[in-house]
């Protein structure tokens, strides 16, 4: 709920006011990390989740959302036990990646998958030929 009732109020004060003025918004996480992390992962279902992006999001979703895709334990050693996430180990995190992966896959439309294994060039260069591709 504390996730929904913060995404709530960026979005009051800081998405919406910014779309209505034509501009672009990039956001780092959003719903789909809920539902990854909360929905699938902690168990909390597809239904719970939906609900409240409902109620909260009122039918505003993104354009385009990037999933940045690595086996887990790269993703943990990236990480290196930054935060609680990061501590709640591989099984968790196998949970979360297969989470955003199943997203992916719903909403082919929305989503588009990332090999986050290469390079930062790669990487870049290759979210970059998305954006252009996609959101012309």
């Amino acid at each position: 709920m504390l996730h929904f009732a913060a995404r709530r109020e960026h979005l009051e004060r800081t998405i919406r006011p910014a779309l209505a003025r034509g501009t672009w918004v990039v956001s780092d996480r959003f719903t789909d990390s809920t539902m990854a992390y909360q929905g699938y992962a902690q168990g909390l279902g597809r239904d719970a989740v939906e609900r409240l992006e409902a109620v909260v999001q009122g039918g505003l979703r993104p354009d385009l959302t990037l999933i940045l895709d690595l086996p887990v334990e790269a993703g943990l050693e990236r990480e290196q036990q930054r935060d609680r996430y990061a501590r709640m180990g591989v099984e968790f995190h196998a949970k979360v990646r297969a989470a955003f992966l199943d997203i992916a896959r719903r909403d082919p439309q929305r989503c588009a998958v990332i090999d986050a294994t290469q390079t930062v060039e790669q990487v870049g260069a290759a979210i970059w030929s998305t954006v252009q591709t996609r959101l012309r």
